[in-house]
């Protein structure tokens, strides 16, 4: 057997067990309406469509936030069943039941309860709960227990309960903080287009002339935007079969006989007839038989009735009850509605005026509500619904919802402002940028020294206007950026519960972070989940700083690693767990520091499920970080002579190393090629060629790099011997993995360690040595060890500091420690793959 509707296959001796809801009833069994957050289309092999469970061939859209994909022209008949990630003040609770999603699982998933495999790559089977990430049969599910714990996770997972955004203006992206930048064309230009190619592609225009092809449109809508569905009917058909076709188009389970088709011609369209005289045309007689003369475009029409049975959902969640049935006639209006609902909800001592009734449309792509009149007719409502979308009205639902004194606040984070203003003065840049109403925006949160500030808005259609405003305004020259902020309420997280701050730099390492963002915001809430080319790594530490005790992760290369600590530092005193634990997802090209805490050379595509889970298993260690302070002497070129004045002071951290002369000179080559085509750049194997290639022309140079410069080495002068490059290393990994320092015990110096307060300092000959270093058949020449270093240099010479390098004029640099060790995570020794 096969479902007309929405192609469910069953054998006939299973029919009996088939627990699987058909698509068409779908939006009845949502226990809490939840908007998905679709991205742009895209190409998704061996997976399923949710809506008509065929196979996803073209382009189409899954939701950035649970396991939902969907064909472009099913998009309008998914319901709102994402997972609800936050509390925005409707049907708040505490305790989550598992979100079930069906499909789309690995081939070799096995099912929970009765331990088989239950998941396929040739049809759309199995459930898994998007929290906890349990498996099951469709026909066992039902038997495991409804409370979700969220799984082997769950002490990293920031519980949805504890979070709160109010954003009923918001797009789905933006409370997500995905960049639209992926986005392609605007939504509506999408799903007009997909709605006709698509259904085009389910029925081909029949050849056989016994058929014949009409165009089906569900109501006023449809028509507007000229959406409409195709179906294949006989060339003599009843009445009857047709209707019953096009309701099925529409994945509609009513009663055929209370619907019924309505010829329109392209000319009715011009004029807005069709949309004013409805009853008028509704009186033609359709005959009963379809004849060949037919106009090729109907649309459905629900038949008026005296008298119908509602479904009104409380919207607190009551156990036990999801809705009451209500007879409604031609008097019932929302008030009488409300009279009758409260008995049935053991709520008759209140007072009506407590109450208010809610229509809210379970869009795919938002839920609306919208507060009924109190004098509206009920019936008449239900018929404007159906006018202007049967679908719409199947997606449609009652609420009875409590009048409570409902609190607008919305956090905005606005960064790219000058650096070291008070408030007042941020204030005002943003009265004069963006025209803000201060009664209702004020400055929460400032964060001096990073230009940003946080601001709590109390009006919704203010806080849209400044965000969208935001992006196009530049202060300074520096164009200013906004992200929406949700609230973590610290005092609801569990004691044990110690959540996962994750940054990823999409643009690192052949962007394999985009993939790594998907699967963590499904892994995880995709509230602790930080882009970070969207505003860097402030609001993800904003957002986390009243957490009383967190861990972040790093999903990038060293740079990104040294970005996030560096914030880290600048805002540690404002966050009530000063000293998170930081893990490394090593996206990269070198890499270094994730080599040496063992989370590997680079991220090769392991299931990101495994990574959390050593993450959750790292051990704690310590590490140094340094403080190098550059004092160029000389004037920056380029000044007018005489009235030169010397560049300030530089400060730069350092985690992993800081080399001079040959080592910075490739690095720059290498930055300025990487600047001219970065498109090039998305592979680790090319960019090392492109190291190789700049390393090969230098090899003929000679340089007297140790004539240039003078080394101090804690107070003492360090005689250098004939070199060309001088490295300062933290970390025993350099350039990828060599070993600089070499691993022969020597009674000069200790044995470096990451945590041991001093710095190794290590020179190398030449572009032919530092290649046999990374070989590995030697190691640099041993000079010095110690804490605090200061070198002069004596002409302009190549610098760099972690990857990042710049020519640095003569002067001096000081290096010595900075503040206090960073905690980092080291993977655990017994879980290594070798």
């Amino acid at each position: 057997f096969i479902s007309t509707v929405c192609n469910f296959m069953s054998h006939e001796k299973c029919l009996k067990n088939v627990k699987i809801p058909c698509s068409c009833i779908a939006p009845s069994l949502v226990r809490v309406p939840v908007a998905h957050c679709f991205g742009p289309p895209g190409h998704y092999k061996r997976k399923f469509c949710t809506v008509c469970r065929k196979s996803l061939e073209s382009p189409a859209f899954r939701c950035e936030v649970c396991e939902l994909h969907v064909h472009t022209d099913c998009i309008l008949f998914a319901c709102s069943d994402c997972r609800q990630c936050h509390q925005d003040g409707h049907q708040d609770h505490d305790t989550y039941h598992h979100h079930w999603r069906e499909g789309n699982l690995p081939s070799g998933a096995r099912c929970e309860v009765c331990k088989k495999t239950c998941g396929s790559s040739e049809v759309l089977s199995g459930m898994r709960c998007e929290w906890c990430g349990i498996l099951a049969h469709a026909a066992c599910y039902i038997v495991v227990t409804p409370e979700c714990t969220f799984g082997r996770l769950r002490n990293m997972i920031l519980p949805p309960s504890c979070v709160q955004l109010f954003s009923r203006n918001f797009s789905k992206l933006h409370c997500f903080r995905i960049s639209e930048n992926l986005q392609t064309e605007s939504d509506e230009d999408d799903d007009v287009d997909g709605s006709t190619q698509g259904s085009a592609k389910d029925v081909q225009i029949s050849t056989d002339s016994s058929k014949q092809t009409l165009k089906i449109f569900d109501g006023n809508d449809a028509v507007k935007r000229n959406q409409f569905r195709l179906i294949s009917v006989p060339r003599i058909a009843k009445n009857e079969e047709v209707v019953e076709a096009a309701l099925r188009a529409y994945y509609i389970n009513d009663d055929q006989q209370e619907y019924e088709l309505q010829t329109f011609t392209q000319q009715a369209l011009l004029s807005d007839d069709v949309i004013n005289r409805n009853d008028a045309a509704e009186d033609t007689n359709l005959g009963s038989v379809f004849r060949e003369s037919v106009p090729e475009a109907w649309i459905i029409r629900a038949k008026p009735k005296e008298e119908e049975v509602i479904r009104i959902y409380p919207a607190w969640l009551k156990v036990g009850m999801a809705y009451v049935s209500l007879r409604v006639n031609k008097d019932s209006t929302t008030q009488t509605v409300i009279k009758e609902v409260l008995p049935l909800l053991g709520r008759q001592m209140e007072c009506l005026q407590n109450f208010k009734l809610v229509e809210a449309l379970m869009g795919s792509k938002q839920v609306q509500r919208m507060v009924l009149d109190n004098e509206e007719l009920i019936l008449n409502r239900l018929k404007d619904i159906r006018k202007t979308s049967i679908r719409q009205m199947n997606q449609t639902r009652f609420y009875i919802v409590e009048n409570s004194k409902s609190i607008v606040r919305v956090n905005l984070f606005v960064g790219g402002l000058p650096p070291q203003l008070s408030s007042e003065e941020y204030t005002n840049i943003l009265k004069d940028e963006l025209a803000i109403k201060t009664n209702v925006v004020s400055v929460s949160h400032v964060y001096q020294a990073q230009g940003a500030v946080v601001l709590e808005i109390s009006c919704f259609s203010e806080a849209e206007r400044i965000y969208m405003l935001v992006k196009d305004t530049t202060v300074n020259d520096k164009p200013l950026n906004a992200v929406v902020i949700p609230e973590v309420m610290a005092s609801k997280i569990p004691r044990n519960c110690c959540p996962l701050l994750v940054f990823v730099n999409p643009k690192s390492g052949g962007l394999k972070g985009r993939d790594l963002l998907y699967s963590f915001r499904k892994l995880l809430n995709p509230h602790q989940v930080f882009e970070l080319t969207n505003g860097g790594p402030l609001p993800g530490f904003h957002t986390f700083s009243k957490v009383p005790s967190f861990r972040v992760l790093v999903c990038g290369g060293d740079g990104t690693v040294g970005w996030v600590l560096g914030a880290l530092e600048e805002i540690r005193h404002k966050l009530v767990c000063s000293e998170p634990s930081v893990a490394i997802l090593p996206l990269g090209t070198g890499n270094d520091l994730g080599r040496v805490l063992h989370w590997g050379a680079g991220y090769s595509g392991e299931d990101p499920y495994s990574i959390l889970v050593s993450v959750d298993e790292a051990d704690d260690v310590l590490m140094d970080r340094w403080t190098i302070l550059l004092d160029a002497e000389e004037p920056a070129e380029g000044a007018e002579k005489g009235v030169a004045e010397p560049e300030p002071p530089k400060i730069v951290q350092m985690n992993n190393y800081c080399g001079l002369g040959i080592d910075a000179e490739l690095s720059l080559d290498f930055h300025h090629a990487r600047e001219e085509e970065p498109g090039k750049f998305n592979s680790r194997f090319h960019n090392k060629g492109v190291y190789m290639k700049v390393g090969l022309q230098k090899i003929s140079h000679t340089r007297n790099l140790h004539k240039d410069i003078k080394l101090q080495v804690d107070q003492h002068e360090v005689e250098l011997p004939s070199i060309e490059g001088l490295i300062f290393i933290n970390i025993p990994s350099w350039g990828s993995g060599a070993d600089l320092w070499g691993s022969e015990s020597d009674n000069r110096f200790e044995k470096p360690r990451i945590d041991d307060g001093l710095l190794e300092v290590v020179g190398v000959t030449g572009v032919v040595h530092m290649g046999q270093v990374q070989g590995g058949f030697r190691s640099g020449i041993r000079i010095a060890q110690g804490s605090y270093f200061r070198v002069t240099l004596l002409k302009p010479i190549p610098v760099q500091v972690d990857g990042e390098p710049w020519i640095q004029a003569p002067g001096q640099i000081i290096i010595s420690a900075a503040g206090p060790k960073v905690h980092m995570l080291k993977k655990s020794k017994q879980k290594q793959k070798k």
